[in-house]
C-alpha cells in the first residue's frame, strides 16, 4: 500500500537565491590566465581560446608530474643505446664504478652496476639467469616494480632462472623458472653482484626459444663513455613520452593516467604533432612542471619527507612504499619527488630493514636554510658509531642535473676507503669547498664555484640506531 508523506519545508526564496551565488560564474573572472569573460555563465567568444589554453597548460603540467617515471626510463634507454647497449643480450657495466662524467640520476660511486633493457615485443618470452649472491631488479617501462632477482628475490641469492612474459601473453609457461608477466614490452634490468664484475658476467639473457642453446652475452664497460640518461625539462619531454605511448599497449596504463596524456595529444596509435601554439603551451607546462618537481625534491612541504623534526635531512622514499601508497591513496608528490632525482623501484630499496638493504638521507641546504653554494666552505660531522653494518658513504650531486657533481671523477667519501680520518671522539668531520682546507684533504670533496650541490648519505646495512632515531645527522654548516 502506498503511503502519502509530508515533504520537508525546503528553502525560502532568499535561501535559494543565496545558493545560486555559490554555483554561478561572474561575468568577469580574474584568474592567473587573465580576465575571462562570460555572459550569464556562457563564455564569450574572445575568452574561449584563453580558457582552452589554460586547460592545456594545466593538463600539460599534470602530465609532466605524472609521466616523469616513464620519461626517466625513455631517457635511460636512449643514453644506454648511445653507449652501445642496444639489445637485451648486451649488458653495460661500470668498472670500477660509476663516475661523474655522464649524466645519471643520483648513482652511487661505491657499486659496480650492470644494466640493459628487455624487448619482449621483439624477443617474446625472455629468460634472465641471475648470478648467485646478487641484487638485481626488473622494472617495467613506466618504472613500476616487476621483480627482484638474487638475494631479495625468490632464489634467495642462490642464483636462478627468471622468465619474463610480454603483456597479454597466453602461450606456454614452462616449469623451472620464476615467472613474471610485465605490463610493458620494454623492461629495465639492473644488475649488482657481490662478487663484482666477474660474478656479474655470469648473467645470461636470452629468448626462451633459445633455452636449449642460449646465446652468449656481450658485456660493455660503459664507465668512461659519456652519455645522458636524464629526461628533458622542456617540450621534448612530451616527445619522450610519445615514444613510450606509441610502443606500449593501451593496457600499460590505467584509464585515468592515459586520459591525462590523451588530453594533450599523447594517444597510442596516433602521431603526436601539436601545432606551434600548443607546442608553446606545452613547453611552458614542462618548465613549470619541472619547477614544481624541483621544489618537491629540494623544499618539500610534506612533514613525512623529513627524517627528524626540525632537520633539513630528507627521505627519498616518502612513506616507505615502493608504490607510493599512503592510507590507501597514491602519494603523487612522493612519486614525482623520487623519480625526478632517483632510479630503481623495488620494495627492498624503499623499506630498509635492520642490517639489510640501505638507507638514504639527503639535503640541499645548510643549517640556516640557505641553498648550498659551491663557492663557499662547508663542514658536516658524521656522528660517532655510524649505524651501518657494512659501510657508510656520502656523494655530492649537481642540483641541476641530479647527477654526480663534476668537480672530480668520484665526488664521494666512504668508510671503505680507509683514508677518511676520524676525530678523537669517533666522529668524522667532512669538508666541502672548491679547495681543500689545510690538513683536511683526506676528508674533503671538491665543489664548483657558482654551482649549487647536494649531498646524499648512504648507510649500507642500517642498524637499529638509525630506525629508532637515536643516531641523527646534524646540519651541514657553512664555515666561510
Amino acid at each position: 500500500m502506498a503511503i502519502d508523506g509530508t515533504p520537508g519545508a525546503g528553502l525560502t526564496k532568499e535561501q535559494l537565491a543565496e545558493e545560486v551565488t555559490h554555483l554561478a560564474t561572474p561575468d568577469v573572472l580574474s584568474t592567473p590566465f587573465g580576465d575571462l569573460e562570460f555572459f550569464d555563465g556562457v563564455p564569450k567568444a574572445e575568452s574561449v581560446q584563453s580558457i582552452f589554453d589554460a586547460l592545456d597548460l594545466l593538463r600539460g603540467i599534470d602530465a609532466f608530474l605524472t609521466a616523469v617515471p616513464g620519461a626517466s626510463l625513455v631517457a635511460m634507454r636512449r643514453g644506454l643505446r648511445s653507449a652501445g647497449v642496444d639489445a637485451p643480450d648486451k649488458i653495460g657495466y661500470t668498472d670500477p664504478r660509476a663516475n661523474s662524467g655522464s649524466l645519471f640520476l643520483t648513482p652511487n660511486t661505491e657499486t659496480t652496476y650492470g644494466t640493459t633493457f628487455l624487448d619482449l615485443k621483439a624477443w617474446g618470452p625472455t629468460v634472465i639467469e641471475a648470478p648467485p649472491e646478487s641484487l638485481c631488479v626488473v622494472d617495467d617501462f613506466w618504472f613500476r616494480y616487476v621483480a627482484d632477482m638474487g638475494i631479495a628475490g625468490p632464489d634467495k641469492g642462490a642464483g636462478g632462472k627468471y622468465l619474463f612474459l610480454p603483456p597479454g601473453y597466453d602461450g606456454e609457461r614452462p616449469e623451472g623458472y620464476f615467472t613474471y608477466e610485465s605490463p610493458t614490452f620494454t623492461n629495465w634490468v639492473v644488475l649488482r653482484a657481490l662478487g663484482g664484475v666477474p660474478a656479474m658476467k655470469q648473467t645470461r639473457i636470452y629468448p626462451l626459444a633459445e633455452a636449449a642453446a642460449p646465446r652468449e652475452n656481450t658485456f660493455l664497460n660503459i664507465a668512461s663513455v659519456l652519455q645522458n640518461t636524464v629526461h628533458a625539462n622542456d617540450f621534448t619531454f612530451y616527445e619522450e613520452i610519445a615514444q613510450l605511448v606509441a610502443e606500449e599497449p593501451t593496457t600499460a596504463l590505467d584509464p585515468e593516467r592515459a586520459g591525462t596524456l590523451a588530453s594533450i595529444g599523447l594517444v597510442h596509435g596516433r602521431p603526436f604533432t601539436p601545432d606551434e601554439h600548443r607546442r608553446g603551451i606545452l613547453d611552458d607546462a614542462a618548465r613549470i612542471g619541472a619547477a614544481i618537481a624541483r621544489t618537491l625534491v629540494y623544499k618539500p612541504r610534506d612533514p613525512d619527507a623529513f627524517f627528524w623534526e626540525g632537520s633539513s635531512w630528507k627521505n627519498a622514499f616518502v612513506g616507505g612504499s615502493y608504490e607510493f601508497l599512503r592510507g590507501g591513496a597514491r602519494n603523487l608528490d612522493a612519486r614525482t619527488e623520487f623519480h625526478y632525482f632517483a632510479t630503481v623501484i623495488t620494495p627492498a630499496m624503499s623499506h630498509a630493514q635492520v642490517g639489510a638493504g640501505s638507507a638514504y638521507a639527503y639535503t640541499a641546504e645548510d643549517g640556516d636554510g640557505h641553498v648550498l653554494d659551491g663557492s663557499a666552505t662547508y663542514s658536516l660531522r658524521i656522528p660517532a658509531d655510524p649505524p651501518a653494518k657494512n659501510f657508510w658513504s656520502i656523494d655530492l650531486y649537481d642540483t641541476q642535473t641530479r647527477s654526480l657533481l663534476q668537480s672530480t671523477e668520484y665526488p664521494a667519501l666512504s668508510s671503505l676507503s680507509g683514508s677518511v680520518q676520524a676525530e678523537d671522539d669517533g666522529s668524522y668531520v667532512l669538508w666541502f669547498s672548491p679547495t681543500a682546507p689545510e690538513g683536511k684533504a683526506s676528508n674533503w670533496i671538491p665543489t664548483i664555484p657558482g654551482k649549487s650541490w647536494f649531498p646524499m648519505v648512504r648507510l649500507y646495512g642500517p642498524l637499529e640506531p638509525w630506525f629508532d632515531k637515536t643516531w641523527q645527522l646534524p646540519e651541514v654548516t657553512k664555515v666561510s
